[in-house]
């Protein structure tokens, strides 16, 4: 098997300005909205981290601070609570080893592919993972998240992979969508091209990007100089169907189940489906569910 240049280092866009959540997101960001008990960003590291990342790359925007305070320690907290005898080890995933957490900042919103531009001094040379905190990608009971998966299947292709998942086909105007080509196996599909937000009689397809991707570093040569596209943003899109052809391109499709986050009602499922599945409260939070239900 060729051996492929390992992914250890992972970009997180987290400088959107969360209106949609508004007023909740005056003063907290987004990411940091919990979903049960642990907020948008820390399931977005943690699975980053089940896949073997070891730098986390956080792209920033004024008044989001506290992002980066969550994976720092609390010590005030943590010195009192340890004196009363009380167990902290639920704040051992927000604890970070210095100097493994970089942060930059977006200075002008100017879309997702900007926003990666970015992270361009420290990703370097360097293939490196993407991840959308906003889709909440949960694995199957007893398997593997969604950035494990894809650096699996990268390990056996290489080049670039995006996950994605199949939707219905009136909604596809509403994401990137990708043209498959030959079908590798059940989850893994090669790319012949891109598209962001196409009209729904143009689409090529039903399968859309779902917020993770694995890429090369030309990729930051080609939103060097990006021009700005749908929405009259710089689209990662654009500048992914640009380099297929001249590297392996692949989609992963993702094993597990995907909540959009960045809507009030996807937030809603997914809190409710997490609490279901967790054993200290699930059916307490099923019989409340049927309860309200009833009414």
């Amino acid at each position: 098997m060729t051996q492929h240049k390992p992914i250890k280092k992972a970009v997180f866009p987290v400088a959107g300005l969360g209106t949609r959540f508004l007023p909740a997101t005056k003063a907290i960001p987004k990411e940091l909205l919990p979903v049960v008990d642990r907020p948008l960003i820390q399931y977005a590291v943690d699975e980053a981290r089940e896949a073997g990342i070891e730098q986390i790359i956080f792209v920033t925007g004024r008044g989001k601070t506290a992002i980066v305070e969550h994976f720092d320690v609390a010590f005030e907290l943590e010195t009192t609570m340890s004196e009363r005898g009380k167990d902290m080890s639920v704040l051992d995933p927000t604890r970070a080893t210095p100097g493994d957490i970089i942060t930059v900042r977006q200075q002008v919103p100017m879309g997702l592919g900007h926003a990666i531009w970015c992270a361009r001094a420290i990703v370097g040379d360097e293939p490196f993972a993407i991840l959308l905190p906003d889709e909440l990608m949960i694995a199957n009971k007893g398997g593997t998240g969604c950035m494990k998966q894809m650096v699996e299947a990268y390990n056996e292709v290489g080049g670039n992979l995006i996950s994605v998942l199949e939707v219905p086909q009136e909604e596809v105007s509403s994401y990137g969508v990708i043209a498959p080509g030959e079908t590798k196996s059940d989850t893994l599909t090669e790319v012949t091209g891109l598209v962001e937000k196409p009209p729904v009689a143009e689409a090529p397809s039903n399968k859309i990007i779902s917020g993770r991707y694995i890429l090369q570093p030309e990729v930051m040569r080609t939103l060097e100089g990006q021009e700005k596209g749908a929405g009259g943003e710089i689209q990662l899109t654009d500048a992914m169907a640009k380099m297929i052809g001249n590297q392996p391109f692949h989609a992963v499709t993702f094993e597990g189940n995907r909540y959009d986050c960045g809507s009030k009602t996807g937030f809603v499922e997914a809190t409710l489906a997490l609490a279901l599945e967790r054993e200290d409260m699930g059916a307490e939070v099923r019989q409340i569910a049927e309860r309200l239900l009833a009414r």
